[in-house]
């Protein structure tokens, strides 16, 4: 295989993704979809339809292949890595008021939407279920690293643990995960109507999201970014990718597993992220602009590192 040959075969993973996500641009521009729209349909898709498609992904994923433990711990392992050195390179060279901020744009993926979209491209029904298994891990680990090191550096907070215990079990992307391994450990079979229609409801999830994703998107305010958020960028999207799909290589992961790692690890700074800024009356208007430095970026830099892997035969 040449290697352009190659690189349009990386293109064909991650092209249907982004160009969602321009799309989603477009419309807003176009006066198409508004605010209330974005608003509506985000809810939407956190409450029901992306809960749906965990759920079906797993009741119909072999939880044998599904179910891989060395790569559910390295990934939580490579999570708390990742916090802690943008931790350590915050406390180092961000502004005391931004370093929670910035902490959690750095290390906070947006992997139940773009990492699991991009699974869904690439891996088909394993990257959906092995995805799912790894998205009910990293949930939990995000909020909590989140609150602690938003928590840390915001005057006047502190770190309410049983709050984000209530938040995190009533989580619908959590429940899901719950609800499904059941079905999944003991091989109950849905009636065919039921998945018919699940999978349609839950076929609005990857595309309506993406669009939502480009929509919020603003691009004005990010050429008044600033470097601290230029910075936070550059460390998701490029520095700790690396580093961790390295290391991951190290430990023996290649092939399927390595793939999935690296696209979840590579994934944008969550949306999420501005809300919890917001709700403790931080910087927003970096937590926004870090948001859409690396939505942007991923277009490129997920690309060059599938291409890359490939190349490298690790994947």
């Amino acid at each position: 295989m040449d290697l352009l040959e190659l690189f349009t075969r990386t293109l064909d993973v991650t092209l249907p993704v982004f160009a969602m996500v321009f799309i989603g641009i477009a419309l807003k521009r176009l006066g198409w979809i508004d605010s209330a729209f974005i608003s509506t349909a985000s809810s939407l898709v956190f409450k029901a339809t992306l809960p749906t498609l965990i759920f079906l992904s797993l009741v119909k994923a072999d939880l044998s292949v599904a179910l891989d433990v060395p790569l559910l711990l390295f990934f939580a392992l490579a999570t708390l890595g990742q916090f802690l050195l943008s931790w350590g390179w915050a406390h180092l060279r961000v502004p005391r008021a931004d370093r929670g901020i910035y902490v959690q744009g750095a290390f906070r993926g947006n992997c139940g939407v773009v990492g699991l979209a991009l699974a869904a491209g690439m891996y088909g029904n394993y990257g959906l279920s092995a995805g799912s298994l790894l998205l009910g891990v990293v949930i939990v680990m995000y909020n909590a690293l989140s609150v602690v090191a938003l928590a840390a550096y915001q005057p006047g907070q502190a770190t309410d643990w049983r709050s984000l215990l209530g938040h995190i079990i009533k989580n619908p992307l959590i429940l899901s995960v719950f609800a499904a391994l059941p079905f999944t450990a003991f091989s109950v079979s849905l009636p065919s109507w039921v998945m018919t229609s699940g999978n349609y409801f839950a076929s609005l999830t990857l595309p309506l999201a993406l669009i939502c994703i480009g929509a919020t998107l603003s691009v004005s305010s990010m050429r008044e970014g600033s470097q601290v958020a230029l910075s936070a960028s550059s460390m998701k999207m490029v520095i700790l990718p690396v580093l961790s799909t390295l290391a991951a290589w190290l430990m023996g992961f290649s092939g399927n597993q390595l793939g999935l790692l690296f696209l979840f690890f590579a994934s944008p700074t969550a949306a999420a992220s501005f809300v919890m800024v917001k709700a403790i009356n931080g910087n927003v208007a970096l937590a926004a602009n870090i948001i859409a430095m690396t939505t942007l970026m991923a277009s490129v830099t997920v690309t060059l590192g599938i291409f890359a892997l490939r190349l490298l035969g690790w994947i």
